[in-house]
């Protein structure tokens, strides 16, 4: 594996750091399942300490960029070129019922372009990274895409609203973050979904085009509402095929 550069470096000490709040948040959200006042506050109260770590972390050996989080918005600092974009748990309705599959995800757009990102689950310890032009890992082996290039062997992923209209089989796994850290990984032939904030994907964009992966233009400074569509270049073109109305 190539050399971790110094900006990946403290973009994954920092997740390993913040994680340890939320294994031990999510070990006890088990007990609120079960109460009358249920466990919403207490997962908001753990998406804030998580964020405040990232911000602290990543504020220390970087002290003028900029930050674009879910829970502060944006943090405007010296360097407005330089932007962390946060999602301190991307999954938040999983880890709210404790399935164990959601994120920590940090991407640094540079000049209008997602150049590092770095996806973290930290229940099955797994560890998606890439950085452009330097490839894309999971914990440290490399990645790629999917080579399949017969839908019906495919498996693709999206939020699960009218899929009845899209002749796909599909997953709603429930953390856009993820999904994306899987196509990279080519567990996940392709994703698409509308409606993403900036933090949903930021880290994933990156992942998937050093995996080797196709992502459809999207206009960076746009925060809300935005439409994904992300897969190998195998599958690309049928893809979109069946998704000529989405």
């Amino acid at each position: 594996m190539n050399n971790i550069s110094p900006i990946l470096n403290i973009m994954i000490k920092a997740v390993e750091k913040a994680s340890k709040i939320l294994i031990r948040d999510f070990g006890e959200l088990e007990n609120l399942q079960v109460t009358k006042k249920g466990p919403r506050d207490f997962v908001t109260n753990s998406d804030k300490k998580v964020e405040k770590i990232l911000i602290q972390e990543l504020g220390k050996s970087r002290k003028n960029f900029s930050f674009l989080s879910e829970e502060n918005g944006k943090i405007e600092n010296k360097d407005k070129d330089n932007i962390w974009i946060i999602d301190p748990i991307d999954g938040t309705n999983n880890f709210l019922h404790g399935i164990p599959h959601f994120a920590i995800s940090i991407g640094l757009k540079s000049n209008n372009e997602i150049i590092s990102g770095v996806i973290f689950d930290p229940i099955k310890n797994e560890l998606f990274f890439g950085e452009k032009n330097n490839g894309a890992y999971i914990n440290n082996h490399r990645i790629r895409v999917s080579k399949k290039n017969k839908l019906d062997e495919c498996l693709f992923s999206t939020n699960g609203k009218r899929n009845d209209l899209i002749d796909l089989a599909t997953r709603n796994l429930g953390s856009a973050a993820l999904d994306l850290a899987y196509v990279g990984a080519g567990r996940l032939d392709g994703y698409f979904q509308k409606n993403l904030n900036i933090w949903d994907i930021a880290a994933g964009i990156v992942i998937v085009k050093e995996a080797g992966g196709n992502v459809n233009d999207l206009n960076l400074s746009q925060v809300e509402n935005l439409k994904i569509i992300a897969s190998s270049n195998t599958i690309n073109e049928k893809m979109l095929k069946k998704l000529n109305n989405f």
